[in-house]
C-alpha cells in the first residue's frame, strides 16, 4: 500500500448525519477567489497525487436542496501555492451564512449555536476566527475578498449536537447554554419587585399563526398580576435589544414559530409558555420546547383545540385537516403550510386563564428568588 504522506494534514469526517468535518492539521493558505485552503509544506507535496477535498461548510448535510445553494470549500496539497499576504496567528474555522440563514431559528440553530461547539470542541483553551460574538478577530468574507491569508491550520465545517443542543458530555470543557448567555449578556437590570414581568411574543401580518385576540390576552395576563410587554421582533431588531427584554423578564409567552429561538435568552428558572397551533406539536416540541429545557427554563404548553384555529373557518370540525393533522400530513411536509401559513389562533379565555395563573404563580417564585 503506498503512504501518502498529505493524509496526515488533510482530513475529513463524513460520518456524521448532519455535517461534514475537514482539517489541515498544518499551515495552510486561503486563496478566497476559489475557496481554497493549500497546504504550506514542501515536504509533503507529491504533485502526481495530490490530496483534494471537498466541503459544504453547513450542517444541514441531510437537505440536498439546501446544501446544494452552500458554497463548495476546497481543501488541497498541491506545488502551486499563492503568496500569503497577511498572516494570522489563530487557526481558521470556515462556515457558511447562506442555506436558511436570515431566519432567526436558523441563524442560531445551523450557526450561533454550531459555531460556538465547535471553537469549544476543537479548541476549547484557544482563540479562533469566527464571529465577533465569539473572537476579537476580524471575520473573513469568502463571497468578495480577494487577498491570500496565511493560518496555522484550518477547519472547515461546523459540528452540529442536534437541533438546538449542546451536548457537554460531547465538549472538552462541558460548556452549556450558559456560556452561550453569558457571552451576550453585558448589561445590568433594574428587575421589578412587586409584579412579574411577562414578555409577549407578538406576530402580525400575512405570516401565520396570529394571536388574534393578544389584546384581551395581554388584560388577561394583567388582571391576574403580570406587568406585560409586546415583543414583536423584526428584521431591524438588535440581537442586544432582544437580549436584554428576554432576559429581563421571568415569564414569555408566544405562538410556536421562529420569534420563539428567544427563548435562548430566559434566565434559568423562568418560565416559558409555548401555544401550539393545530398540526405543530412535532415541531413546538424538537424546535422550542428542547431549547426551553436546555437553558433551563421551566417549560409550559398550551396546545390548542380546534374552536381556536382559524382553520374552522375552512374547514369541518371533522374534516381530517383539523381532527388529526398528523393522519392528513403523512409524510408530505409540504402539507405542513395548511397549519404554519394558513392558522391563526383565537385563544379561549376562559380555559387559558387557568394557564396563566399556573404560570403567574411560577413567575412570582422566581422573581422572588432571583430578582
Amino acid at each position: 500500500m503506498e503512504h501518502n504522506p498529505e493524509a496526515k494534514y488533510i482530513s475529513c469526517d463524513r460520518s456524521h448525519k448532519n455535517y461534514d468535518f475537514c482539517t489541515i492539521s498544518g499551515p495552510t493558505v486561503l486563496d478566497p477567489t476559489s475557496s481554497t485552503f493549500f497546504v504550506i509544506d514542501p515536504k509533503t507535496l507529491t504533485p502526481q497525487k495530490p490530496t483534494v477535498e471537498k466541503v459544504r461548510p453547513y450542517p444541514r448535510k441531510w437537505e440536498t436542496h439546501t446544501m446544494s445553494r452552500i458554497k463548495e470549500v476546497t481543501l488541497v496539497s498541491s506545488p502551486i501555492i499563492p503568496n500569503c499576504e497577511i498572516q494570522h496567528k489563530a487557526p481558521a474555522i470556515v462556515f457558511s451564512a447562506g442555506g436558511l440563514t436570515g431566519n432567526i431559528f436558523h441563524d442560531f440553530n445551523d450557526g450561533f449555536i454550531p459555531l460556538f461547539i465547535t471553537a469549544n470542541s476543537i479548541f476549547p483553551d484557544q482563540d479562533v476566527e469566527i464571529l465577533r460574538t465569539f473572537t476579537k478577530h476580524p471575520i473573513i468574507n469568502l463571497d468578495n475578498d480577494t487577498i491570500p491569508y496565511c493560518f496555522p491550520s484550518a477547519n472547515v465545517g461546523i459540528i452540529s449536537h442536534d437541533l438546538v443542543t449542546i451536548d457537554p458530555k460531547l465538549i472538552p470543557n462541558s460548556k452549556t447554554f450558559t456560556q452561550i448567555q453569558n457571552q451576550n449578556h453585558h448589561f445590568k437590570f433594574n428587575h421589578s419587585k412587586s409584579r412579574p414581568i411577562l414578555v409577549l411574543i407578538s406576530r402580525n401580518g400575512g405570516v401565520g399563526r396570529v394571536l388574534l385576540n393578544q389584546n384581551e390576552v395581554k388584560f388577561e395576563a394583567e388582571k391576574i398580576g403580570f406587568n406585560v410587554i409586546i415583543f414583536e421582533p423584526t428584521p431591524m431588531t438588535t440581537m442586544h435589544k432582544a437580549c436584554e427584554l428576554i432576559h429581563s423578564g421571568h415569564a414569555m409567552i408566544g405562538i410556536h414559530g421562529a420569534a420563539l429561538t428567544h427563548t435562548i435568552f430566559l434566565r434559568p428558572g423562568s418560565v416559558f409558555m409555548q401555544v401550539v397551533p393545530l398540526g405543530t406539536e412535532w415541531a413546538a416540541e424538537v424546535c422550542y420546547a428542547r431549547l426551553a429545557r436546555n437553558v433551563g427554563s421551566e417549560y409550559m404548553e398550551y396546545r390548542i383545540e380546534a374552536e381556536e384555529s382559524s382553520l374552522l373557518e375552512k374547514y369541518s370540525k371533522d374534516d381530517l385537516v383539523t381532527r388529526d393533522p398528523v393522519a392528513f400530513r403523512g409524510t408530505d411536509w409540504s402539507l405542513m403550510n395548511i397549519y404554519l401559513k394558513e392558522q391563526n389562533v383565537t385563544l379561549d379565555l376562559v380555559r387559558f386563564r387557568e394557564y396563566l395563573k399556573e404560570m403567574y404563580k411560577k413567575a412570582k417564585k422566581f422573581m422572588n428568588k432571583e430578582g
